[in-house]
């Protein structure tokens, strides 16, 4: 099951190299939406467009979406950036979700380019493709950047008082906007204080992560480690490698107690 935790993904402040809260970027991939085994989008013309303190979202030529399954809903919405919205639910076989997709039909100066153009909210749809590849939470942003890097600092994790991981043998990930994330082996955690949980989230550049709660000076915190046992291609080196919160635990590296800041994640 993939839990609430996926929507954290939905709204990340993003640094992007441009001034204009909204820019719109032709995509050169092939990209499908499939709801009940139907391909209900499949275009190689999509729109990406990227929208400040937002994840990126594909608009699709309503000439490469099949209408026959949308039928036109009472909801409007407003976007200062882009005009008024109508939307559509989006029905295949005996599986119907409300208000799946929307458009702006008569977009304001500067968002001309979504005339003609429809956009899917990701969660209301099962599949997505780029390419052949099936791609989790979002589009995958131009912009953003991940990194694994391999390093032989020492890594120390602590939780009331209580190691629960020490290596010197790190995978150290950068990730744009985000915090450095300390890949740890299984062999250099407390895998006996830990215990693994039903919760499962998704990121669209590593993968389908599982989770472990964790106990530590006799309390027991919830899905505090994460690790991708079947990372996507583009992120091998983090395989089966542990990974705590940094938001929520006291992470030391060559000794020195690691800052933070606020995330998603955060407490």
């Amino acid at each position: 099951m993939v839990d609430a935790m996926e929507d954290r993904f939905l709204k990340l402040d993003k640094d992007r190299p441009f001034e204009s809260p909204v820019t719109y970027e032709p995509s050169p991939r092939r990209v499908r939406v499939l709801l009940a085994g139907q391909t209900v989008a499949d275009s190689r013309n999509v729109l990406l467009v990227l929208e400040q303190n937002h994840t990126p979202v594909y608009y699709f030529p309503r000439s490469d979406v099949r209408m026959e399954f949308a039928t036109e809903t009472n909801k409007h919405t407003n976007c200062p950036h882009k005009g008024d919205a109508s939307y559509w639910s989006i029905a295949v076989g005996d599986k119907t979700v409300q208000n799946a997709m929307w458009a702006y039909l008569e977009p304001i100066e500067g968002a001309e380019a979504l005339r003609d153009h429809v956009a899917f909210y990701w969660n209301k749809m099962d599949n997505w493709f780029e390419e052949d590849d099936e791609v989790y939470v979002h589009p995958r942003d131009p912009y953003k950047r991940v990194d694994v890097l391999n390093s032989s600092r020492h890594v120390r994790v602590e939780l009331n008082g209580e190691t629960l991981a020490e290596t010197r043998r790190p995978r150290l990930l950068f990730e744009t906007s985000l915090p450095t994330r300390y890949y740890i082996p299984k062999l250099d955690v407390r895998m006996d204080l830990l215990t693994p949980t039903d919760t499962r989230s998704r990121c669209p550049y590593k993968g389908e992560a599982v989770y472990w709660s964790v106990t530590a000076g006799g309390k027991e915190y919830t899905d505090m480690v994460w690790s991708y046992p079947l990372p996507i291609p583009e992120c091998p080196k983090v395989e089966n490698l542990m990974c705590f919160f940094n938001e929520r635990v006291d992470i030391y590296v060559d000794g020195e107690l690691q800052e933070c800041g606020t995330t998603p994640w955060s407490k």
